[in-house]
């Protein structure tokens, strides 16, 4: 099983988590090339520029601007044509699939971008699945196809996976992240829908997207309070510390259920936990068996956690309406967000002191939830680590926990809603 690296240190080799306690993937800087490849991007751009553009085909008018064959696009949904003919097969682990994929025009996010994170919402009942794949383009030389994501909502028939390296052309994959190599200006997303030969499984795909950045190798200065001082949500509160030993072949247990845990406590928020049916195999007794649910549907089997960003949010999607990954560009972003009341899932990562009142004393990555914002613009936080859910509540230092999340994860959120909750109005350009 691939292990990914220790955490650093310098601003250009920085990580973003990918789970709890250690689990981390470097975060792009504007002047960071991988190594082995040519120091061919632009110079970076100045410190208060944080480039970040998202890019969403979730409409039946966006989907159909991509290519479909033998899909039908209705309703904002695709799925595979009864009416098609001579699907394409393939044979995974002994089973033989139909497939048909949707292909999506090139998007230009107006910069070269570093990195790329895709997230999607399917549904996949029966032996079904998805795979999600992204290449890039550098002036008019175009990349292979590398695969992201081999998704399913259940584990019964296929093991939900990654496929990190691919490193053979414009970039390389590291868990749920396409990093660029080079001056990469373009980037097409592409989604293949496969269900067991011979069976009508009504796989489908809702929304397909990706998150393109290119950040400095560091953080602005504090934000000032915006939008949402005074304003704190009632989100539940969970500890993923009561599932210490927990299921420990999802991830390593309770204690590494960060994200899981804070992906629960949004979906609680909206009322769309899923029902006990699903999680009847959890332990007699055991506190939230929803998180014991989340953590195994989340699971990624390559990289040995429930911390892959995009795997959360597609667990999310189906059961509150929508779901994404992206980056913000600061906590004045993030209360746009809790004024429209939606609260966010945040990855931050921390050395000893940095971060006053929180119940670790370090982090390479950790997921917690903002729910809120003191008068004073401090953060008003549901943090997963703390040992009981009495303890969840916290209060962070404005700076301190911007400082952890934008040179942490570069500003990275799991944007989790239902309808009745739109997005704010007049984005500049992540969501």
């Amino acid at each position: 099983m691939r292990r990914l690296p220790p955490l650093l240190t310098t601003a250009a080799t920085s990580f973003a988590a990918l789970g709890c306690y250690g689990a981390a993937v470097p975060v792009e800087t504007a002047d960071a090339v991988p190594a082995g490849t040519a120091q061919s991007a632009p110079a970076a751009p100045a410190a208060a520029a944080r480039q970040i553009h998202y890019r969403q085909f979730d409409s039946g008018a966006e989907l159909r601007t991509g290519s479909a064959p033998k899909l039908r696009i209705d309703q904002g949904r695709m799925s595979i044509d009864p009416a098609a003919r001579d699907l394409q097969t393939r044979r995974l682990g002994g089973t033989r699939y139909e497939s048909a994929g949707w292909q999506s025009p090139w998007v230009e996010p107006g910069f070269a971008f570093t990195q790329l994170i895709p997230s999607w919402s399917a549904t996949t009942p029966d032996d079904s699945f998805v795979e999600v794949f992204v290449r890039g383009r550098e002036g008019r030389r175009t990349g292979s196809w590398d695969l992201m994501a081999r998704w399913t909502s259940g584990d019964q028939h296929l093991e939900r996976t990654t496929d990190s390296g691919q490193d053979d052309d414009l970039g390389d994959v590291n868990v749920d992240t396409w990093r660029a190599r080079g001056t990469v200006t373009g980037y097409q997303l592409r989604v293949v829908l496969h269900r067991r030969a011979g069976t009508d499984a009504a796989v489908a795909v809702d929304t397909i997207g990706a998150v393109a950045s290119r950040l400095p190798d560091s953080a602005p200065g504090t934000s000032e309070p915006g939008v949402a001082r005074g304003r704190v949500l009632d989100v539940p509160r969970y500890s993923q510390m009561v599932h210490k030993g927990h299921s420990p072949q999802w991830g390593g247990g309770g204690e590494a259920w960060c994200s899981p845990t804070s992906t629960s406590m949004v979906l609680a928020y909206y009322e769309s936990l899923p029902a006990p049916r699903w999680y009847r195999w959890v332990g007699k007794g055991h506190v939230d068996p929803w998180v014991d649910h989340a953590a195994r549907m989340t699971y990624d089997h390559d990289y040995d956690g429930t911390g892959n960003w995009p795997f959360n949010t597609a667990y999310a999607a189906p059961r509150a309406g929508k779901a994404f990954v992206t980056r913000l560009r600061s906590l004045r972003e993030a209360e746009r967000f809790i004024a429209a009341g939606i609260p966010l899932v945040a990855s931050v990562s921390f050395g000893s002191g940095e971060l006053d009142g929180a119940p670790i004393g370090s982090t390479a990555g950790h997921l917690l939830v903002i729910v809120g914002f003191t008068q004073s613009g401090d953060v008003v936080v549901n943090d997963p680590a703390a040992e009981t859910r009495k303890g969840v509540r916290r209060t962070y230092d404005r700076g301190q926990l911007e400082d952890a999340w934008l040179n942490g994860s570069g500003g990275l959120v799991y944007v989790i809603r239902d309808t009745a909750h739109p997005l704010p109005k007049r984005s500049p350009g992540n969501w």
